[in-house]
């Protein structure tokens, strides 16, 4: 790999946890380190039980991966010892000394301001915990009690695996769209969400950085307000099979995909290669295929126009809901 970022494309809820987690076991990665903030969940589907994941990185399905959450992070406490004892990763989670704390103060705030409500924030008091970080007033996790034990400096752990050659997985949240920078302002969240963000979040220059991989969902989700080009109505939504409900409890908006938007979330986040998830929801006949050949000829069509337009290679393709429910087509493509 050996050093490689997942970043969403879209508005999240692309997938990147089902992908994350096919890396963690496909690839025996060695470090998976999880930036942002608690925000919408990771849905994981593993040994018969579905895990929504706030906080713990993706890769815990590989019980030789080292967690951690990176600098960059901001932790709710309860949800991450929650997390953390469904998981069964108490042994081999880190939480770098400088992650800065989400208190109660903050999610009241978040739920009871009458602004961050009208941009459709998830409530769990992000905006208002990195707005107290930049005016450097922030608890960080260092100054916690019940996070000891996990202390790290996640920088120097991570630098010293690429360094020796190890799998490393640096994963995302939320997707492009959102970004402060370069998404729907001010419909989006209070961080930069970009491949370069997570870079930094983790502690990790950008010349370590071997693969950009870039995720999006066959088809265009969003939860909250703000803009969605083309969105369908929600009858609609339903009629095509395209309804979901995020990980949050929120229904999820949705639209045809966009080629536009996915060109310039390749170009910022300066990916080399493409996931493309939940192309059975648009062509059924392929869920569960695991051969690009057994694909149908529609799917085929689809995915050679995306990578037409995007002028990068789509490696791997979800098709259903499982871990292994993947079309993996990298070694192929490199031949």
């Amino acid at each position: 790999m050996p050093c490689t970022v997942v970043v969403g494309g879209f508005w999240g809820d692309e997938g990147k946890g089902k992908i994350v987690c096919y890396l963690a076991l496909r690839d025996n990665v060695d470090f998976c380190v999880r930036t942002g903030s608690v925000n919408a969940a990771h849905t994981v589907h593993f040994k018969g039980k579905v895990f929504k994941l706030h906080m713990v990185p993706s890769g815990f399905v590989n019980e030789k991966c080292r967690l951690l959450l990176g600098a960059g992070a901001n932790l709710h406490v309860p949800q991450l010892l929650k997390e953390i004892e469904e998981t069964g990763v108490k042994g081999r989670i880190g939480v770098d000394n400088q992650c800065s704390i989400i208190e109660e103060k903050h999610t009241i705030q978040d739920r009871t301001n009458a602004h961050l409500r009208g941009l459709g924030t998830t409530g769990w008091g992000v905006g208002p915990a990195i707005e107290e970080r930049v005016k450097r007033t922030a608890k960080l996790a260092r100054e916690v009690d019940l996070l000891k034990p996990y202390l790290t400096d996640v920088a120097e752990e991570v630098n010293k695996a690429i360094e020796q050659g190890k799998n490393v997985l640096l994963e995302g949240v939320q997707g492009f769209y959102l970004s402060l920078y370069y998404g729907t302002y001010p419909y989006v969240t209070s961080r930069d969400t970009t491949a370069s963000a997570i870079c930094s979040e983790a502690g990790v220059g950008p010349t370590r950085v071997d693969e950009v991989l870039i995720v999006f969902k066959a088809y265009v989700t969003r939860v909250g307000t703000g803009p969605l080009p083309n969105e369908l109505p929600r009858e609609e939504v339903i009629r095509r099979g395209w309804f979901e409900i995020s990980g949050t409890g929120r229904e999820r908006r949705a639209a045809p995909f966009n080629y536009q938007l996915a060109r310039r979330a390749v170009m910022v986040n300066g990916a080399t290669q493409a996931a493309l998830t939940k192309i059975d929801i648009l062509f059924p006949e392929c869920k569960g295929v695991t051969e690009y050949d057994k694909l149908s000829e529609k799917a085929k069509k689809f995915i050679n126009k995306i990578e037409k337009e995007l002028e990068i290679p789509v490696t791997l393709i979800g098709t259903g809901p499982a871990i292994y429910n993947i079309v993996d087509r990298r070694k192929t493509l490199q031949t």
